[in-house]
């Protein structure tokens, strides 16, 4: 049996929202992190997650047989290749701890692409209206797409794109970015703007609106 692990890097510190530690603050009952490792439940083997030096005394509370917390790097790039060491699954799905709102379908129909392909990512289409920053022109957005996660691969496939990274010195925006540097074609999977990440204060209030009508399945 194909055994399945989420990863969640969840070692930044939330400078732009600016209320410390953005994965640790409460949304209900829980924090956005407790929210985030909830939706894997029932659908992977396995959930690590990376926090920071100072927060793991605490994030450790939320281990148990599934989940299990390790210390993070120092960039978020660092993080996710320290949770790819950690895990032994054939399958990894890399997941932001500020998603809280990731439905059951996104993860599975994840796990299913990567029978025929070595590497998915969820996406969403572009509403707005875009213009270049200096010149102002107007920026075709049909073949545009905004990435989200979870971003899913094979272990192996993954573990080698961080690796060649490192060793030239590359640093992207997200996981799928190194992959494509080996020249691997990546599976697209068109989500929803649930799966926006709260990134600032504004974020923040909503996501807490939404969770009074979310059902993580």
């Amino acid at each position: 049996m194909i055994k399945t692990s989420a990863l969640i890097p969840a070692s930044g510190e939330g400078r732009r929202l600016g209320l410390g530690p953005k994965a640790f603050l409460k949304l209900g009952s829980m924090t956005i992190l407790e929210q985030t490792i909830n939706c894997f439940y029932g659908e992977v083997d396995e959930i690590i997650v990376a926090v920071s030096k100072e927060m793991f005394a605490r994030a450790k509370e939320f281990e148990n047989g599934l989940v299990k917390v390790i210390i993070g790097g120092s960039s978020r790039q660092a993080t996710v290749y320290k949770l790819i060491q950690a895990s032994r699954a054939e399958l990894v799905l890399i997941h932001d701890a500020a998603r809280p709102f990731l439905a059951k379908k996104y993860i599975q129909q994840s796990i299913d692409s990567l029978k025929n392909n070595q590497a998915a990512i969820l996406v969403k289409a572009v509403a707005d209206s875009l213009i270049d920053k200096k010149s102002q022109a107007n920026i075709n957005r049909d073949s545009l797409w905004a990435v989200q996660t979870p971003q899913s691969f094979r272990r192996e496939v993954i573990l080698k794109a961080h690796e060649y990274a490192l060793k030239n010195n590359i640093v992207a925006t997200d996981d799928a970015a190194l992959v494509r540097l080996l020249g691997i074609d990546i599976a697209l999977i068109e989500a929803d703007s649930w799966l926006d990440k709260i990134t600032n204060f504004a974020d923040y209030e909503r996501a807490k609106a939404l969770l009074e009508v979310w059902h993580v399945d």
